[in-house]
């Protein structure tokens, strides 16, 4: 997958979670995207390469980069919970567009009721 659509697939998927908007507070170079003031995503190019940045479950993660040469630790943030996607392997529209609706996910869990979007127990899951 190339970089250019890479980050454009995360960028449709975003437009279709409630709540979703996204702010350049780093800068022009940095797009992140949050959910009720918490970031979930972030899509920069400033590695040379158009990546992105999700938010992921601490085994989800690990196993993702296992499995994928494309996915590495989050790019200046928390190696545990975050990975970077990178073009140009063998990373699936339907693979970004479930790790950016987990990443999404994750983060309107741990918000409040009252202010979460979603429901998070139901909203964008596929049945297995």
């Amino acid at each position: 997958m190339q970089g250019d659509t890479l980050q454009q697939y995360a960028r449709s998927r975003v437009e279709e979670l409630p709540g979703a908007g996204l702010e350049h507070p780093f800068g022009p170079e940095w797009e992140v995207f949050k959910v009720r003031g918490k970031v979930f995503m972030l899509v920069t190019e400033v590695t040379g390469e158009p990546i992105v940045i999700v938010k992921a479950d601490p085994e989800d993660g690990k196993a993702l980069r296992e499995e994928h040469e494309d996915i590495t630790p989050g790019y200046h943030m928390n190696k545990q919970h975050w990975i970077t996607l990178h073009p140009g392997g063998d990373l699936q529209k339907r693979l970004v567009d479930d790790l950016v609706t987990e990443s999404y996910l994750l983060v309107v869990e741990n918000l409040p009721h009252a202010k979460r979007p979603v429901d998070p127990e139901t909203f964008g899951r596929r049945d297995q």
